[in-house]
């Protein structure tokens, strides 16, 4: 039909063409098999009649094609355009919901705010009030029978005098620390369980790779903003951030963290950071909050963590291993009293001297002398305090046999030290 009209238009065209050779230097040429529109100015009042005609007829045409002969219920083009709209907004809505909400849904109970109440002295009134002095977050862990066990930063909770636990649908419980540990900043909280609606499970956090999505929950500026949902990646793994826990200016611990660029704000900590099975796999626990930094969220892995979590539960306190000694890095004695005192060869610059060695210790058992200059510990190199409470913290259990190495009066020693628990002495 097509082709059959394109050549009756290119007749009709060409009979008028040839009729009126005046108007032939202002045609352009027609293809042959190829039907083109008329540029030609209007010169009769007779050609506007097939015009119109023509648009009838194709209008008509137009119209049986859309209407097919189908005796089916028609539906308007712009109908079929919102379907199709409709059907890739849900195919976005439950990829979103897949991915954060579901999952969101599933650990959200478990994540509480903690209140740390201590008793607050008004200088002005005889009368003792307890009053709200700090709040942080915590994950539901564990029920066993009538209680229920969060774990949480020890910072949350250090010096409180009650402590008061926020659901996520804004009920409240008292809770009570278990145990603390201010080296690993964790703490266990009990509560009692009748409640606690989700407990969570733990991940692996030593699988996780870099870029791999993860999800922050917690209460960040307390309660007003509680069960806040960030996320993020994992930014890095096995970060070691120098902690001073006294503030003097000097670095007492390096603690190992995990990096991710989700929010953590104060009041995130002691919150889930969690993958996308619902897993914890890190406690919240810091930020880098310095003016030229951004994204920079840290939390302790859980697999750092398990460990700490279980003694805390069961005894209340972390059981590590100590020698009995005060300690002064190497570092901060001035170069003539290194020595003249404690004469140690011009090549040794890092170490850790013992100042004072406690009665019935360990290092006392081993004949461990003031002064003494260790270096070595296992064959690790020491080089500060910092990495001597790493190796024996880490590395080493109560009652193990360590293997160190001393500087005493300018010589090298080898002394043997079977370690102790540091509430035994």
């Amino acid at each position: 039909m097509l082709n059959t009209t394109a050549f009756s238009e290119r007749e009709k065209y060409m009979d008028e063409y040839n009729q009126n050779p005046a108007t032939r230097d202002l045609e352009p040429s027609v293809p042959e098999n190829k039907p083109q529109p008329s540029l030609r100015r209007p010169q009769k009042r007779g050609g506007f009649l097939p015009g119109i005609l023509g648009v009838v007829v194709g209008a008509l045409l137009v119209w049986f094609i859309m209407q097919g002969g189908s005796s089916t219920k028609e539906t308007p083009l712009v109908d079929v355009s919102k379907q199709q709209a409709g059907i890739q907004t849900e195919r976005l809505s439950y990829d979103m919901n897949n991915d954060i909400t579901d999952i969101v849904g599933k650990v959200a109970d478990s994540v509480v705010g903690i209140t740390n109440l201590q008793t607050v002295h008004d200088p002005w009134s005889p009368v003792e009030t307890t009053r709200e002095t700090g709040s942080g977050s915590g994950v539901i862990y564990k029920k066993q029978g009538d209680k229920a066990y969060i774990v949480t930063n020890h910072h949350v909770v250090e010096g409180a005098q009650e402590l008061e636990i926020t659901f996520d649908d804004g009920s409240k419980t008292a809770g009570k620390t278990v145990g603390s540990d201010m080296w690993t900043d964790l703490a266990v909280i009990e509560i009692d369980a009748k409640p606690v609606k989700t407990v969570i499970g733990f991940g692996d956090s030593d699988a996780l790779k870099r870029g791999e999505t993860v999800i922050a929950i917690g209460n960040p500026l307390g309660l007003g903003f509680s069960g806040s949902v960030t996320v993020g990646v994992v930014s890095g793994k096995d970060r070691s951030i120098p902690i001073d826990f006294d503030e003097n200016g000097t670095v007492d611990w390096f603690a190992d963290v995990l990096q991710t660029d989700a929010a953590i704000n104060p009041g995130n900590s002691g919150g889930a950071l969690i993958n996308l099975a619902g897993q914890l796999i890190g406690i919240n626990s810091m930020k880098i909050s310095e003016a030229t930094v951004e994204g920079i969220g840290l939390a302790i892995p859980i697999n750092l963590a398990t460990p700490i979590i279980d003694q805390l539960e069961k005894n209340g306190k972390v059981n590590r291993p100590t020698m009995g000694v005060t300690l002064l890095d190497l570092r901060s004695i001035p170069a003539q009293q290194q020595r003249d005192m404690l004469k140690l060869p011009a090549t040794i610059t890092d170490g850790v001297v013992v100042n004072e060695v406690m009665s019935k210790s360990a290092a006392e058992i081993a004949d461990v002398m003031q002064y003494d200059v260790i270096v070595e510990m296992d064959g690790e190199k020491i080089e500060d305090m910092v990495s001597l409470r790493k190796h024996l913290y880490n590395a080493k259990n109560v009652g193990d046999t360590m293997q160190m190495k001393v500087y005493r009066e300018g010589k090298l020693l080898e002394i043997e030290m079977v370690l102790k628990d540091g509430n035994s002495f």
